[in-house]
């Protein structure tokens, strides 16, 4: 890697890096490509199924030890244990699937799904919290990014595994055991903590328009030849091509620090003395960066007894949404549980489709996933990428608050979860693209709440709580809900599958309503937490709360 001149280097590399890292986080969504053959080879029925699906969400969401490593260790060795566990996981769900090893009880396969998808919170967590420190003024914008890419992720395995591996699950789950943790390997070096980006001008925001457009086309990419090989007999030589575009394409992100490499420029410092300190203790702005979460890191204990004369650090006292909440201080707020039950309804109603995609899809007289997959993915990309560019743009530009779109996006999951209990023809792909886009906005906006509403130091720990929702909804909703319904209509078909409509119906009127629930909900935080946007983005540019007394 080249070194970038100390005191000037961005944290362009480290993003760049995170894209890959967070292509492989998003290992756990490709549930869906191997479900039916740990149906069919080891004779499971619907609802053994969706409670291995539930390991799945579980292994993926549960992350509170990964938030509690991020502030005690480097980044790198975040990483190497999500390197450990995607190997030791997905490597015992081969040797079952391929037959290597026969008759696996149920319950070592349940645990391994948990520990190859932990790989997940642990891979996730590391990029995530550290990109978000070094872009503290950008965080909505990152958080969707690197989000966006994990949505991503399945659309990429499946170009994978449809055009390179023929379509079969024992060769993915080998390359989820062996290449994710070669990622891992190759990424975790340039994944680390940097200067903060400070900055907030034009030539950032255009790096982040071009990082934006680089992941747009490789969505519309991966998209368009999905398409192109379900409709199409492609040999294998234009698929590899295809497969050499995308690795491309998601290299796009390293132009970046390439090119400040190649073609410096003149760096504008403001006049805060000497060049390499940051501006954290100047008189203006003490009070205001002692309370973020850089103090633990860069304040010196010279420093510290100046800022006690400047009136910076005061008696301790608890703090007020915005700045940086210990968990214990965070979880016993409203706005932390109405956030938690908001994202819970969101997200728990649409993990119960994407856990049962491919039998939805079957039911319903589809029986290749693989399309189905890839739209949900590259809406859900959509959703996450757009929740955060454009909650950022309405929170400088109205203070807004950002789970205003949360409110937005669960009405519109009402009216998709009665399209598909209508099962109308035709409306199959319809429902399933905008379940993406809304699905991925509730990732998009509760990640920068959170950061905004109880700060970035212990961000690691408070938004890997947040995310146990994703796996409590699909245990209450996929695994007791969806599961019975399923093996209750196809014990009346008198077979171990179900065809028709009413295979998933009421599982979709019930989660209609709980999208009703969850609407009301998030009227009610929005409304309550407008005076804290108010105050965060009064002028239109993110402001680090002062961390004072009253």
């Amino acid at each position: 890697m080249v070194v970038l001149k100390e005191g000037s280097r961005p944290p362009w590399v480290g993003l760049g890096a995170a894209v890959w890292v967070q292509i492989a986080a998003g290992n756990a969504y490709t549930f869906p490509l191997y479900s039916p053959s740990l149906k069919s080879v080891l004779g499971f029925n619907q609802q053994q199924l969706t409670i291995l699906g539930v390991a799945n969400d579980i292994g993926e969401n549960v992350g509170i030890l990964p938030g509690i490593a991020c502030n005690k260790f480097p980044p790198w060795a975040v990483l190497l244990v999500g390197v450990f566990t995607s190997f030791l996981g997905y490597g015992v769900l081969w040797l079952a699937v391929s037959q290597s090893v026969q008759s696996m009880p149920y319950w070592v396969l349940w645990v391994a799904l948990c520990i190859a998808t932990n790989s997940s919170a642990w891979l996730g967590t590391a990029v995530l919290v550290t990109n978000m420190r070094n872009f503290p003024l950008s965080r909505g914008t990152v958080a969707g990014i690197l989000k966006g890419y994990v949505g991503l992720s399945a659309a990429v395995f499946t170009e994978v595994y449809s055009m390179v591996l023929n379509g079969s699950a024992s060769r993915h789950l080998l390359l989820l055991t062996l290449g994710i943790p070669v990622i891992g390997l190759l990424m975790m070096y340039f994944i680390r903590p940097c200067t903060p980006s400070s900055e907030d001008n034009s030539s950032e925001h255009g790096h982040f328009l071009f990082t934006q457009a680089a992941s747009l086309a490789l969505a519309i990419f991966l998209l368009t030849t999905t398409v192109l090989k379900h409709l199409l007999s492609l040999g294998n030589t234009i698929s590899y091509i295809f497969i050499a575009v995308m690795v491309v394409l998601l290299m796009a992100p390293l132009a970046i620090p390439l090119k400040m490499t190649l073609f410096p420029v003149n760096s504008k410092k403001p006049d805060l003395g000497d060049s390499n300190e940051t501006p954290l203790l100047t008189p203006s702005s003490s009070a205001t960066n002692l309370g973020s979460f850089y103090e633990s890191e860069d304040v010196s204990e010279v420093d510290l007894l100046l800022a006690v004369g400047e009136g910076a650090v005061k008696k301790k006292r608890k703090p007020r949404r915005g700045e940086d909440f210990k968990f214990r201080e965070a979880v016993v707020k409203a706005d932390f549980w109405l956030l938690w039950l908001v994202y819970f309804l969101g997200v728990g109603s649409g993990i119960t489709v994407l856990n049962n995609l491919a039998q939805i899809g079957v039911s319903l007289g589809v029986d290749d996933a693989t399309i189905l997959l890839t739209l949900f993915s590259f809406c859900n990309f959509l959703g996450r990428l757009g929740a955060g560019g454009v909650s950022e743009h309405f929170v400088r530009s109205k203070t807004i608050p950002r789970t205003f779109w949360m409110t937005v996006t669960q009405a519109i999951m009402i009216l998709t979860f009665l399209l598909y209990a209508s099962a109308l023809k035709g409306t199959l792909y319809a429902a399933t693209a905008l379940l993406g886009f809304c699905y991925g906005v509730q990732f998009g906006i509760m990640i920068p709440t959170a950061s905004e509403l109880f700060g970035l130091k212990h961000f690691g720990i408070i938004f890997n709580f947040m995310q146990l929702g994703n796996p409590a909804g699909a245990l209450l909703f996929s695994g007791f809900l969806a599961g019975q319904v399923y093996d209750s209509e196809a014990t009346k078909q008198l077979g171990s599958s179900c065809i028709g409509p009413n295979c998933f119906r009421l599982t979709f009127l019930v989660l209609a309503g709980v999208c009703g629930l969850g609407t009301l909900l998030s009227i009610i935080l929005t409304i309550r937490i407008r005076p804290v946007y108010q105050m965060l983005y009064a002028g239109g540019s993110f402001r680090i709360p002062q961390s004072g007394g009253h």
